[in-house]
């Protein structure tokens, strides 16, 4: 394998052409499986244990660069990508198992791959080495180009020793980390290097590639046409359609692109019709709208750098009609990129759109027609070419007479705040308005026939071994966990078949309960301190009383064991519910982020990692069972548990350990 990685960079000119960059006829749909710090949402082992669901709706997942970056990070500042696969969210085992584990359910995981610029190890130009099948793989200073950061780290260089390539940016440069020259030999030796690992070793489907702005769109096609690589979206960030089908065009070998690019213009168009209130707007020009080029158009609503973040970065977001904007977006063509955020806060009604546009066979060369076009709606029609079939959308507020005039011969399949999704009766198939999925206590699904010939609308609970008829809106409750198949019966037969898989789960009542947070004395040598601040945060909002970081002071102590802690106490307001922690002295030096706290903790300071200490959970050694304190005398309350579940009616008479509202007590 040796010999193989030394004269890759020679292969490269000896290019198949079955690298495409991206299928043609594509019906997949790809979800963006993280969102600015989603540290916990985004965990490899969360997402693994969601492959059932999420594997039955998306045919791509793309997920944050999984390398090692030297602590907390989203991914966006390489150092290690052979070596280190500990990441922010999870461990290289958690990664290979997620990877396995979406590929057998028939769904990809997409790397997020950063190669514009590389993070150094300790000084300016010098870069971390690592190992990968026997060769050393490590960039060195003649890799970076000659103006990087504006010339000042020629500066360093020369007053250092070190030399920079002979040649500039081949891209827009980018301050912070080292820019590569792609130019270079061992540049180009350890992009195809790390590709094979992604691909053939880590398992991923495909790449996506972090500012491709920033180097030669060239050196994409050399990358991906030695790699063969079947899935590639570039994100060229700009809402120019001509600036994006260049650069697209810039990675072809031998005359064959080799990658699709985001639809940067499909988005602003999308960001423009709410900021102008004009549903008009949906006309103007975007890749998934030239014939040429939709194949290769990855269309979005929002990602992690158009999001709202905070107040003091609120960055480019889509304020309003997110869902009907996610409506439009999956009956077009392209292929459609659901954003995380929208995916976990709409999850049902984006469900139900991606079944449309899959029970169509909507694909990313699909063509669209327009309807009806005004300030105030929008109506468009996309047509499949396998199959024949359509799917009309229907966005904004669209007068009564459209609807009618436009969805006559049609069945509504999808609707929500402004948008309808309408199908052709002659599509004569089973359908539901409730997708598969997780409902609290039961769910009531409402039976649709999508028929123009009449056919017997028919269920069955048992995998289709017995089938009851049914009437078009008939109502069907569940209260507990049921596979619903639908169908049509065309004589002895059942066609247009559908299957719906129900989980129901049983909401118990929830008691709020108050957690405390607990570090030992960081004032004290080792460390010295000289005063002690906490951050904390949830998933929507800032937890200390002071916005800005870094948050508050800490005045409260406890003396648990002989040892002193400061401490600060948070409630638990629902079942789910976890919130962040930072500890700081003022600032800086701090911790590193102490993730999805839902119970009492106790911590200590350890060692450093970079400019940050990692925290040791020692709660076992200061708290009673299950992480709930032990030094509080309890209080006359009802309600009182042993250690053996049994309740008291009133605050048991014998000393021992007793639960009370979440907390073990010891009696005295």
């Amino acid at each position: 394998m040796k010999k193989i990685l030394s004269t890759i960079v020679a292969l490269a000119t000896t290019v198949s052409l079955f690298a495409q960059g991206w299928p043609s006829q594509y019906e997949g749909v790809m979800l963006q499986g993280f969102y600015w710090d989603s540290y916990k949402d985004t965990q490899w082992t969360k997402f693994t244990n969601q492959a059932d669901e999420l594997a039955e709706f998306f045919d791509l997942i793309w997920v944050p660069q999984s390398g090692y970056c030297g602590g907390t990070s989203m991914g966006y500042n390489p150092k290690y990508i052979f070596t280190n696969y500990t990441s922010s969210f999870g461990n290289e085992t958690g990664l290979r198992t997620m990877i396995n584990t979406f590929k057998a359910k028939g769904t990809g995981i997409i790397a997020d791959v950063v190669i514009n610029h590389f993070q150094e190890s300790g000084k300016w130009v010098v870069f971390p080495k690592e190992t990968y099948k026997g060769e050393t793989m490590q960039f060195v200073s003649t890799d970076v180009v000659k103006n990087d950061d504006g010339g000042k780290t020629k500066e360093y260089c020369d007053a250092n020793g070190y030399q920079l390539s002979q040649y500039n940016d081949s891209g827009e440069g980018w301050d912070g980390m080292r820019d590569l020259d792609h130019n270079s030999a061992n540049v180009q030796k350890i992009c195809h290097a790390y590709l094979d690992k992604l691909i053939n070793d880590l398992g991923y489907t495909g790449v996506r590639y972090d500012m491709v702005k920033g180097y030669a769109s060239k050196f994409t096609g050399l990358y991906n046409s030695t790699a063969q690589l079947q899935f590639s979206v570039g994100e060229y960030w700009d809402g120019n359609v001509s600036a994006v089908t260049n650069w697209i065009n810039g990675t072809k070998v031998d005359n064959v692109i080799q990658s699709a690019a985001f639809d940067f213009p499909f988005r602003y168009t999308a960001r423009d019709v709410v900021n102008n209130k004009n549903w008009a707007a949906l006309t103007n020009a975007s890749i998934a709208r030239q014939s040429a080029y939709s194949r290769y158009a990855v269309t979005f609503i929002e990602n992690h750098d158009t999001e709202y973040r905070s107040s003091s970065y609120p960055q480019d977001p889509i304020k309003a009609d997110t869902l009907a904007l996610n409506a439009f977006m999956l009956s077009m063509p392209g292929t459609p990129c659901v954003f995380l955020k929208h995916w976990l806060a709409y999850k049902e009604e984006i469900k139900q759109m991606i079944a449309v546009r899959k029970l169509v066979g909507v694909h990313n060369q699909s063509r669209p027609t327009t309807l009806a076009s005004q300030k105030d709606y929008f109506v468009s029609q996309t047509a499949t070419t396998k199959s024949g079939k359509k799917l009309i959308v229907m966005v904004g507020k669209v007068p009564q007479d459209v609807v009618d005039m436009r969805a006559n011969g049609c069945t509504l399949v999808a609707k929500g705040y402004h948008y309808l999704m309408y199908v052709p009766n002659d599509m004569e198939t089973a359908w539901c308005d409730k997708p598969s999925g997780e409902y609290n206590n039961n769910v009531s699904v409402t039976l649709q026939a999508i028929t123009a010939t009449g056919k017997q609308l028919v269920y069955s609970t048992d995998g289709g071994s017995t089938w009851t008829n049914a009437t078009d809106g008939q109502i069907l409750n569940f209260n507990k966990n049921t596979t619903l198949t639908l169908g049509l019966k065309d004589g002895a037969n059942v066609v247009g078949q559908i299957t719906r898989n129900y989980t129901i789960k049983v909401v118990e009542p929830f008691d709020p309960y108050p957690v405390t947070v607990y570090v030992k004395d960081p004032t004290v040598a080792p460390y010295n301190w000289t005063s002690v601040y906490c951050w904390a945060w949830d998933d929507d909002k800032t937890l200390t009383n002071s916005k800005a970081w870094p948050g508050d002071v800490m005045t409260e102590t406890k003396e648990i064991k002989g040892e002193k802690f400061y401490y600060r106490s948070f409630d638990i307001t629902a079942k789910d519910y976890t919130f962040n922690f930072i500890f700081s002295q003022k600032g800086t030096p701090q911790t590193l982020d102490v993730m999805g706290i839902n119970k009492d903790i106790y911590l200590e300071l350890d060692a450093l990692s970079g400019d940050k200490y990692t925290v040791k959970d020692i709660t076992s050694d200061y708290a009673g069972i299950n992480g709930v304190v032990v030094d509080e005398v309890a209080p006359a309350d009802p309600a009182w548990y042993d250690l053996n579940g049994r309740r008291y009616e009133e605050k048991p008479s014998t000393p021992g350990f007793y639960i009370h509202n979440h907390k073990k007590y010891i009696l005295k």
